[in-house]
């Protein structure tokens, strides 16, 4: 039986500029991501995998192609709904934490179900916070966390809303190894203990192995799909195409 699939593109395709300056960031990707899965996009710098994150996020607007969320298309819906859609139904977590230093952890996470007014489940919450390992932190300011804890907590500011999707962005580009390795591990915790869908852009192998697939991206198109990706798979797949 397969998952249902969370979000999609179809013949996607991004240009930027015109004439001499024009840039085809993506030349035509179709690609669906299953629900309750981890999957990263990969390729070499240039290849489009931050660009077919943010249109599939609706933070960028495709040249033409289609891109669904569950059954919405993004492309149909105007700047209001659009933002509804990203704040209700995405979770985001970027390679900044961008953590308002002024309020406490619980204060950061669940600002944005607050701004939305949205009423805080409490138990799913403490779900969460157990989850990432930082329920003994909840009342500590970011000035008083470690990097890795500040990225928990912006990885649960994303889980608080029950999101369809996250997008995470380099997620550990800013942390050490361990807290990378630890972070790896708690979004794959996520996906198989809070059923949730997790979609990763990075261009580390050893972060994209703890995927479930990886996505390989060239020049704007997809050119490899890796399943249950090992590192050497994914290296051999990046030598492939001269990354």
């Amino acid at each position: 039986m397969h998952s249902p699939i969370a979000t999609r593109c179809t013949d996607l395709t991004k240009i930027y500029g015109a004439g001499d300056g024009r840039v085809t960031a993506l030349a035509g990707v179709t690609a669906a991501f299953a629900a309750g899965a981890f999957t990263a996009i990969m390729g070499p710098s240039g290849s489009g995998k931050s660009t077919l994150m943010h249109c599939l996020a609706g933070l960028d607007a495709a040249t033409s192609g289609q891109v669904f969320l569950g059954e919405t298309e993004l492309g149909t819906l105007a700047d209001a709904p659009l933002s509804r859609l990203r704040r209700d139904r995405l979770g985001f977590v970027f390679q900044s934490f961008n953590l308002i230093p002024t309020l406490t952890a619980e204060q950061n996470i669940t600002l944005p179900a607050r701004l939305g007014g949205r009423r805080i489940d409490r138990p799913w919450l403490m779900e969460i916070a157990r989850t990432l390992g930082i329920e003994d932190r909840l009342g500590h300011r970011p000035s008083e966390l470690s990097g890795g804890q500040q990225q928990r907590v912006a990885v649960a500011r994303a889980l608080i809303g029950r999101p369809e999707v996250i997008f995470a962005d380099e997620p550990t580009g800013a942390l050490d190894r361990a807290s990378s390795t630890q972070l790896l591990g708690y979004l794959g915790e996520c996906v198989r203990g809070l059923d949730q869908t997790v979609v990763m852009v990075t261009h580390d192998p050893n972060v994209a192995a703890y995927a479930d697939r990886v996505l390989m991206l060239a020049d704007g198109l997809v050119v490899d799909d890796l399943l249950a990706p090992t590192d050497d798979a994914i290296l051999h797949a990046l030598s492939g195409i001269g990354a």
